[in-house]
């Protein structure tokens, strides 16, 4: 089975470091963090992504910017911890 390519996107970077940790726990995906909509382009252009995750502290226009760039899964993560997260990755990968 292929790896699954998360990109997280996100203004805070300590909640960033804990996602990213909580993704690479998971034997087969891999997570990329991000903290601005050109840094997620820059990253799209080396990485095929599986999703995309919004994270805290982007702008309503970052989000909708990274929406309309990515034709894979784009979700909003509103925090509430590794069940609600991995909940989240397994639906948009259609798991």
């Amino acid at each position: 089975m292929e790896n699954i390519e998360i990109l997280v996107v996100g203004k805070h970077e300590q909640i960033m470091k804990t996602i990213i940790r909580l993704i690479d726990a998971k034997t087969q995906w891999k997570g990329h963090a991000a903290s601005t909509v050109e840094e997620s382009m820059k990253l799209a252009k080396s990485f095929a992504f599986n999703v995309v995750l919004l994270g805290a502290g982007l702008t309503t226009a970052e989000s909708d910017d990274l929406r309309s760039s990515f034709t894979v899964p784009v979700i909003q993560h509103y925090g509430g911890g590794s069940g609600l997260l991995f909940a989240e990755i397994y639906e948009a990968i259609g798991k």
